[in-house]
């Protein structure tokens, strides 16, 4: 609870309390025992802009040197808690050491589709899976005196005009996948910060909204801490108060405080939520004062051996036909590819780590030639593809290293298709034509079409696998190490198996038309076969599962290591509904346990099940009475053992017409949609109405020669310094896309750009007579620094 004497805070105080002092820091007042703080980004390791480091929220500029752990799709794979708390406690310990007393992390949306362009910075497909991890990693983190913000919250699943999508999906997908993660990490994590995301969740927006903020995540599930919204995501300063939305980062911009001042005089804002948000942010300031006042340093070296292990951990041996891995000491070792050089290592965005070092592959393999196949875009030529092919004959052994460049995946943009770039497909299968003995290392954020994979003998999935990422592949193909990772996410055989493809990333707002439909989710109901299902992975030794049998309170099996190597085990535990009662999916897991065995070790594993683990939302979490089936097993194919439980309940109402979701298969249609739904949807339509602050430059630029100026301005102003190439940089697609495409207030409260400006160019756009010739002259003077030539053709006529 905030302390009394915040009560004396005077409300303009208050008020600027509740935006940062800056780009990464808050306000701080002595008189009333206030002190700032720091805040930073940090999934898989600390992002450190020195003090005056300025903008850069999104990772362009370099940050102090930190341990670069593998970011969350690699972690996830461990499927470790134990590992993931200590992650977050190597990164709490940089933290500290910094200065930096709030790590933003982890991320935990919901991968809904593999094209997601921030799905390396997220667990995985299952919100349990999500949930549990995320809570490890938010306990090891804060058991050093930090505090961690898990992100985005909530339904944030789309990187396309994230700042004005529209999450729109029925209550029950939103409980029972896109807030369930969360809910474990806030109920058994206990984070002390939270941040909002940019979205609206059915036309409200995150920041804005009561019920997400205040009913769900305070009174339904007990969080007492701060709530920081995304860099720009406040939407209404009022109204987020009254959400209870605390903090506005970044600071600088005052962005709708004189507006709320103007409220409190007049009462229509309440104080006591200013008043209470600002007691959040005294509190937390006042909380890690006592936790940095303590000198802290930590020690990189343990966390560079930490990274190493964490990375072959989480390593997927998706494929090893006859053995071919471990591969045997003296034979002759062709390393083919790029990416043995120039390592892709972690993903593009306000993530993106500098490094305490790096390793590349090839600096630890004993290989005796090595080709680059293709560039580092993965285009190739018949030289490049006959000198690979030359390697590959002449060795014994050929391990290709491939996967996505940087430039197809990254903050801001989703993936365009789930295919690797034609030349590194064209290289692996002409090597593997050269040499059967052929290996692929793929390092990549999520899924790829693998259509050279029946002629491959092993595929070892590194995922984005940090600093040490070199080091850990070394050590997996020759058994140094064991690849102890599963699938945290299916693999489809291509895009088009997957029943997102018709609506991801297809329109602005995000249709969740699938519903509970995701990934495994799909696959098992729907009958299709994906290449690699969620939870798939080999190891180099095998498991026997056997024994399942009932116990209070819920079921017990037995793990035993059959093979002749130690090795990790992932026990998954699911359930399948009865045949009555609502809709629902063939399997859901409820519960892991990750094992390691020596060779002929054997282990009794009990699994908890609680009226939680059969439930389903229906205005409340309701059980369907009936008999439940348990599985259990390897992964979501692999499940040999099962039991029967009754288990006691209600008799649940079924929709008249369930529709696509009583058997889903392929795309669902729009009128099962809206009946799940249960509403109908109608799009927004920009500039209906009038052009406001909640429209980008890009919606806007043909309403007037004062936006096409400014929209023309800032695309000059994105993509100086990054040359001819630069629709293919990372950095050049976030920078436009957090720029030309986010909206006016976006630009005030990240960018700086001056509110009266805005709001003449605004005026300009709406045509309104002589604020528009000013708007004009002002926009125009500014525009000329950002470049010359710019030509504008007769703006279109102002929609109505």
């Amino acid at each position: 609870m905030p302390r009394k004497s915040d009560a004396a805070l005077p409300l303009r105080l208050a008020v600027r309390l509740c935006e940062g002092a800056g780009y990464w820091n808050t306000f701080g007042f002595k008189k009333y025992d206030i002190p700032a703080f720091r805040l930073s980004d940090g999934p898989h390791g600390l992002r450190y802009r020195e003090r005056g480091g300025g903008f850069d929220m999104l990772g362009v500029h370099p940050a102090a040197p930190a341990t670069c752990f593998p970011t969350a799709v690699t972690l996830a794979g461990a499927w470790d808690e134990r590992l993931l708390s200590e992650v977050g406690r190597a990164i709490g310990r940089e933290a500290l050491a910094r200065g930096v007393g709030v790590v933003l992390g982890p991320g935990l949306n919901l991968k809904r589709s593999p094209l997601g362009g921030r799905n390396f910075e997220y667990f995985s497909e299952d919100p349990l899976l999500s949930g549990k991890l995320a809570a490890a990693f938010i306990h090891g983190l804060q058991s050093t005196g930090a505090a961690a913000c898990p992100k985005h919250f909530a339904a944030n699943s789309q990187e396309r005009e994230r700042f004005c999508s529209d999450s729109v999906l029925d209550e029950r997908t939103l409980r029972e996948l896109y807030l369930r993660g969360f809910e474990l990490a806030v109920k058994e994590g206990r984070p002390r910060a939270i941040m909002c995301a940019y979205n609206k969740i059915n036309g409200v927006y995150c920041s804005d909204s009561r019920r997400l903020l205040t009913d769900i995540l305070r009174g339904e599930w007990g969080f007492d801490g701060l709530v920081v919204t995304d860099w720009g995501a406040m939407h209404d300063r009022n109204a987020a108060f009254e959400a209870g939305c605390d903090l506005s980062m970044p600071g600088g911009s005052r962005y709708g405080q004189r507006r709320a001042l103007r409220s409190l005089r007049t009462g229509a804002l309440n104080p006591q939520y200013v008043l209470a948000s600002a007691g959040r942010v005294a509190r937390l300031a006042r909380e890690l004062r006592s936790t940095l006042a303590v000198g802290h340093v930590c020690d990189l070296s343990s966390h560079h051996a930490l990274a190493l292990r964490a990375a072959c951990e989480g390593a997927v041996l998706l494929k090893n036909e006859n053995n071919l891995l471990p591969l045997r000491p003296g034979s002759r070792l062709a390393a083919i590819g790029r990416m043995a050089v120039e390592p892709r290592y972690q993903g593009a965005g306000s993530s993106r780590i500098n490094p305490t070092r790096i390793s590349a592959a090839a600096d630890n393999l004993p290989y005796s030639v090595w080709a680059p196949g293709c560039d580092a875009e993965g285009r190739t030529d018949e030289a490049m593809l006959s000198r690979a092919e030359a390697a590959a004959r002449a060795a014994d052994c050929a391990v290709v290293f491939a996967g996505l460049p940087e430039s197809f995946e990254g903050e801001g943009f989703d993936r365009e298709h789930m295919r690797l770039p034609e030349g590194m497909d064209a290289l692996i299968s002409r090597v593997a034509d050269a040499n059967p003995n052929t290996c692929v290392v793929l390092c990549a954020g999520g899924p790829v079409e693998c259509p050279w994979a029946d002629k491959v003998r092993a595929i070892l999935y590194m995922g984005l696998p940090g600093q040490a990422g070199g080091e850990a592949a070394a050590r997996l193909l020759y058994g140094r190490a064991e690849p102890g990772g599963r699938l945290a996410e299916s693999w489809p055989y291509k895009y088009e198996d997957t029943p997102a493809c018709e609506s991801f990333a297809k329109t602005r707002d995000a249709l969740y038309k699938e519903g509970l439909y995701v990934g495994y989710r799909y696959y098992s109901t729907a009958g299709v076969r994906p290449r690699w299902a969620f939870g798939h992975g080999l190891g180099y030794t095998r498991w026997e599962y056997s024994d399942m049998c009932e116990i209070p309170g819920g079921v017990s099996l037995r793990v035993r290591n059959v093979g002749e190597r130690a090795g990790s085990a992932v026990v998954q535990l699911y359930v399948a509904p009865p045949a009555a009662g609502p809709h629902r999916p063939a399997l859901e897991l409820r519960g892991f346990k990750k094992l390691r065995l020596r060779p002929g070790e054997a282990r009794r594993v009990s699994f908890e099940l609680t009226r939680r683990s059969f439930a389903l939302w229906q205005d409340g979490w309701r059980v369907q009475r009936g008999e439940y089936t348990v599985l259990a097993g390897g992964a979501a194919d692999d499940l040999p053992l099962s039991l029967k439980i009754a288990v006691e309940g209600d008799e649940l109402p079924v929709p008249e017409d369930e529709g696509w979701y009583a058997h889903p298969s392929g795309a669902p249609d729009d009128a099962s949609w809206r009946a799940a739904l249960g509403r109908e949807y109608a799009p927004e339509r920009p500039g209906e109405g009038g052009w406001t602050m909640d429209n980008t430059p890009f919606e806007m630029k043909d309403s007037s020669l004062v936006m096409r100026a400014l929209y023309h301005g800032i695309r000059i102003g994105a993509g100086l310094g990054f040359g001819r190439e630069r629709e293919s940089r990372p950095e050049y697609r976030m920078m436009l896309a957090s720029s030309a495409l986010a909206p006016l207030r976006v630009l005030q409260i990240n960018g700086g750009a001056p509110e009266f400006l805005l709001k003449a160019a605004l005026c300009a756009a709406n045509g309104c007579g002589r604020g528009a010739k000013n708007a004009a002259k002002r926009v125009l003077r500014l525009t000329a620094a950002a470049g010359k030539g710019i030509i504008m053709s007769k703006p279109a006529r102002r929609r109505s």
